[in-house]
């Protein structure tokens, strides 16, 4: 049989010039890609890659986004054929190549192209008869070994693989795979979800929840409404505080940040990946849990749903490290969680965010641009955020998504991304890109994993009449060996884990951990009070 990566292309660690051919006006008929499409920016013009994309063609930065797809039926594999040129071929960054320019310095530019979707869409020999537990682990199997692999440059560097495998979640498995330099994981995310249409109203594209309270953080105790506005002296004097703040925290940040790129390391964990994971190949797991859970311990605090994924992240790897660092060197790895096994040392453990300062386009803009032919904003503006976790045993499990909402209202006062963001351009204007790189591979090595929560829609949605049963996303190429994303969708929350197999041998245990603290963090809320059994709230909190 053939083996399902024969037309991949192993990875390898730096984009080499490349002889090209330029789209020509009457584009790729066979595949309905058109020459006349109107682009982002301006049609069939070359455009220099921005700063943020040549970052991630360094040999120690070459990041892949994975999205994993789940479809309630079996998928159609003439449909993407059909669809892709009137969707997502539009969208200039599907359709050119990145292209070293030597007699330009060695530039890198986008040069758009023919597309060949013979060369993109990849359909695996999958062995039949599987039982779901097998089509599970072969699923698993499957993108680890793609992550082993990367995308050839002579062709814009995504593809598409279409599995009709039957797995304990889904009918079949679309996967994603698109490399960081076309776009930060947000837009990246609603370009995917903008080809998509909610169930219920075929012409809608999907809705995603907006932020409502405005009023988060420290000063959220301070009513600015129903008449206890306060005198005009009272409400100068909390903006003052709150600019203070403001200031205090941002140079607080960047300070920490910079003492972090000199010398400040995480202390090592069995979390904490050696130097050079991010050329080993990744395991990617996910664990789909109740997003109404998450909804009842949001209202029952007074918190936001990233207050309650932090929270239970940090549960769950207190929990995990407990039990690691119970079975260091005991043959009999049985029960470890009754005590604290933790060190009496405090832990240091950070993940490395990095933000997209650029606002982006969101989905109805990038509708329009792939149906309408309209402008859309793109691009990558990079930032980084450094979140603290805290690890501990604690004997309230409430404690852990209060510690979270204390450290998220911390960084929502700050303006660390922006400077963070002007740092990292100053180092590239007066280094270039080899010392910018070096400065994200250290601030990233210098932590211990990545965290994101994306927000999806709230409604079900189909991908050209494939309704998707959930959606996983992650990435592989990072410098850390644990990568953690939470991605809701409709009433689902998704916890997707990408790591390294040499640093985190165990990884379902971990989501065994994360999903095991949601249900201790829900218990804990109805055991104070702050639930009625029925899921209403009390009226006063405890």
């Amino acid at each position: 049989m053939e083996s399902p990566f024969s037309r991949l292309r192993w990875r390898k660690s730096a984009l080499k010039p490349i002889q090209i051919t330029k789209r020509d006006s009457t584009g790729d008929q066979q595949n309905g890609h058109s020459g006349d499409d109107h682009h982002l920016t301006a049609s069939g013009e070359e455009q220099p890659l921005s700063p943020a994309a040549r970052l991630f063609h360094e040999p120690n930065f070459n990041v892949y986004i994975i999205a994993i797809m789940g479809s309630k039926n079996p998928i159609n594999v003439r449909v993407p054929y059909e669809q892709l040129p009137h969707a997502l071929l539009k969208h200039p960054r599907f359709s050119s190549l990145q292209v070293v320019d030597d007699a330009n310095g060695g530039i890198m530019k986008w040069v758009p192209t023919n597309v060949n979707l013979d060369n993109h869409i990849i359909i695996p020999t999958i062995p039949q008869n599987l039982n779901l537990s097998f089509a599970d682990k072969f699923l698993e199997d499957y993108v680890y070994n793609l992550s082993k692999t990367s995308i050839d440059p002579s062709k814009p560097m995504w593809d598409l693989h279409l599995l009709n495998l039957k797995t304990s979640q889904a009918e079949a498995i679309g996967i994603f795979r698109i490399h960081h330099s076309l776009g930060d994981g947000t837009s990246l995310m609603s370009l995917l979800l903008a080809q998509t249409r909610q169930i219920s109203n075929p012409e809608a594209v999907p809705t995603i929840p907006t932020k409502k309270d405005v009023n988060s953080g420290w000063f959220s105790y301070i009513s600015f409404g129903g008449g206890r506005v306060g005198p005009w002296w009272y409400r100068w004097c909390v903006a003052f505080c709150m600019v203070c703040m403001l200031i205090w925290n941002t140079l607080v940040d960047v300070t920490y940040f910079m003492v972090t790129a000199l010398f400040l390391k995480d202390t090592e964990t069995p979390l904490k990946a050696p130097d050079g994971a991010e050329f080993n190949p990744r395991r990617f797991v996910y664990r789909t849990v109740s997003l109404d859970d998450m909804k009842l311990i949001k209202n029952a605090m007074n918190l936001t749903i990233n207050d309650v994924a932090l929270g239970v992240t940090q549960a769950g790897l207190s929990q995990y490290l407990n039990r690691r660092y119970g079975e260091e060197g005991k043959e009999d790895k049985g029960s470890t969680q009754t005590k604290n096994n933790l060190p009496k040392k405090k832990i240091r453990l950070r993940s490395t965010l990095l933000i997209n300062i650029r606002p982006s386009s969101g989905i109805q803009a990038l509708a329009d641009m792939m149906e309408k032919n309209t402008e859309a904003k793109w691009g990558n503006w990079i930032g980084y955020v450094l979140l603290p976790f805290t690890i501990g045993i604690r004997d309230d499990p409430l404690d852990y998504v209060r510690e979270a909402k204390a450290t998220i209202d911390r960084k929502k006062h700050s303006l660390e991304a922006l400077y963070t963001f002007s740092i990292a351009e100053l180092v590239l204007k007066l280094f270039g890109i080899k010392a910018a790189s070096s400065l994200s591979h250290k601030i990233i090595t210098q932590t211990t994993l990545c965290f994101s929560n994306m927000v999806g829609p709230l409604e079900e949605i189909g991908f050209y009449g494939h309704a998707m049963e959930f959606l996983a996303p992650s990435s592989y190429g990072q410098p850390h060996g644990l990568m953690i994303n939470f991605q809701s969708y409709v009433n689902k929350m998704t916890i997707v884990l990408s790591v390294d197999d040499n640093t985190i041998p165990d990884p379902h245990k971990l989501l065994d951990d994360l999903e095991g603290s949601l249900k201790l963090i829900k218990a804990a809320v109805y055991a104070r009070g702050l639930v009625k059994k029925d899921g209403t709230l009390e009226a006063a909190f405890t």
